[in-house]
């Protein structure tokens, strides 16, 4: 087994949990956070929510759960190199889309137009509010009661109003850091940059398979051609039309090694020149977990080429215009009806033991039930309930 480094999180170290609960016999603090996530009801419904496609536009794109274990296993093979914590990485990685909505970003971008009166809607702080308060496992506690270092990675970003209600509630918890300004741990700054090289990497895929993006197309991007270019030299015989699928997926994993490499070499030349020799260094130093600069810029290019070509698609746009609606409808259609919620969500908008079916709630407690029903919704969930309240059928969930 790799020794940790100095600076890495330990967790026996670790800053506890909100409830204080007696040590696990065979894990680890952060192997029990892992499993907690693993056996929650949000995560799995990651697997019916939308990373770019919709959940009934095909059986092989990437949804919420297949990206985060492509996170997860991007983030361990650099935590290994780096010797930073494996299990927490892994843990922050299958946490950190919890919060999301269904319809992926649009979903999200609705939903924070629907709460733009109520203090908006952030989904790494939904995030957060999941594995604090709306997962219902234990009798002693809501949430999951993670430990602060999952937690503080799951909250990769969070806005100062938020930070600053958060620190009110928890003085010196997982927000403090944005109100001073300070680094999470390198396991949390690792997952942050998982996520982008995942989700570069699998929109291409999804996107040529949806047939969006072509090879010819995608010659445009230097960060994707040098590697397509390298395997057809490798494999003349990639050339032939029929073997794309191939040529796609070898260049896609060659571009992959590529960035995990480029991150190990200059994270780790980073941390040679700060020479930090602890976790509170850490966090009072600048972030190191990095791409090079020549790869950064290969990075954003190709992020901006996906924004434009993809994500910006008319046949995408048209899509998700139609899952905006749907979040749109499902929040004004709960909050003049909330007995159309569960009863749990109900007696959140009450905040009391329980709720007449005529009971009128305040505005801003009702609406934050309501979201934290709606972003807890799959695709085809969400779909379904439009339905049933709104008779439209604006999307085509044959399974819901």
């Amino acid at each position: 087994m790799t020794l940790l480094a100095p600076y890495a999180c330990d967790p026996a170290r670790s800053r506890g949990r909100r409830f204080a609960q007696p040590p696990a016999p065979t894990r680890t603090e952060y192997q029990r956070d892992r499993d907690r996530i693993v056996h929650s009801s949000a995560f799995r419904r990651l697997v019916y929510k939308t990373q770019v496609f919709l959940n009934h536009e095909g059986d092989l794109f990437r949804t919420r759960m297949t990206h985060s274990l492509e996170v997860a296993q991007l983030g361990r093979s650099i935590a290994r190199s780096l010797r930073l914590n494996e299990d927490l990485v892994e843990t922050i990685a299958l946490a950190h889309d919890l919060g999301h909505t269904p319809f992926g970003h649009a979903g999200q971008d609705a939903l924070n137009d629907c709460m733009a009166g109520f203090g908006g809607f952030e989904h790494n702080l939904q995030s957060l509010r999941v594995v604090d308060n709306l997962e219902e496992r234990y009798p002693e506690f809501d949430g999951l009661n993670l430990t602060f270092e999952t937690r503080e990675g799951i909250l990769k970003h969070c806005s100062q109003t938020n930070a600053r209600q958060l620190e009110a509630v928890e003085p010196n918890g997982v927000a403090q850091r944005f109100l001073h300004r300070t680094q999470p741990s390198l396991e949390a700054q690792l997952c942050n940059l998982a996520d982008e090289i995942a989700y570069n990497a699998h929109d291409i895929d999804d996107g040529v398979r949806s047939g969006l993006l072509t090879l010819e197309h995608l010659e445009a991007v230097p960060l994707f051609d040098v590697f397509r270019c390298q395997a057809l030299n490798a494999h003349p015989q990639l050339r032939d039309k029929t073997l794309g699928r191939r040529l796609l997926y070898e260049s896609i994993r060659r571009m992959l090694s590529s960035q995990v490499y480029d991150v190990i070499e200059a994270t780790q030349a980073a941390i040679d020149r700060v020479k930090p020799m602890s976790l509170v260094d850490v966090r009072h130093s600048v972030c190191l977990v990095q791409f090079g600069d020549g790869m950064r810029a290969q990075s954003a290019s190709l992020k901006s080429y996906l924004l434009e070509h993809l994500y910006r698609h008319p046949q995408v746009l048209h899509t998700t215009g139609r899952a905006k609606q749907v979040v749109s409808d499902l929040f004004n259609a709960y909050c003049s009806a909330p007995q159309e919620m569960p009863i749990s969500y109900r007696r959140r908008a009450q905040q009391v033991g329980s709720v007449a079916e005529d009971a009128q709630p305040g505005p801003t407690v009702l609406t934050r039930a309501v979201a934290d029903y709606i972003a807890g919704m799959t695709d085809r969930f969400a779909a379904k309930e439009h339905q049933r309240l709104t008779g439209l059928h604006l999307l085509p969930m044959e399974d819901a």
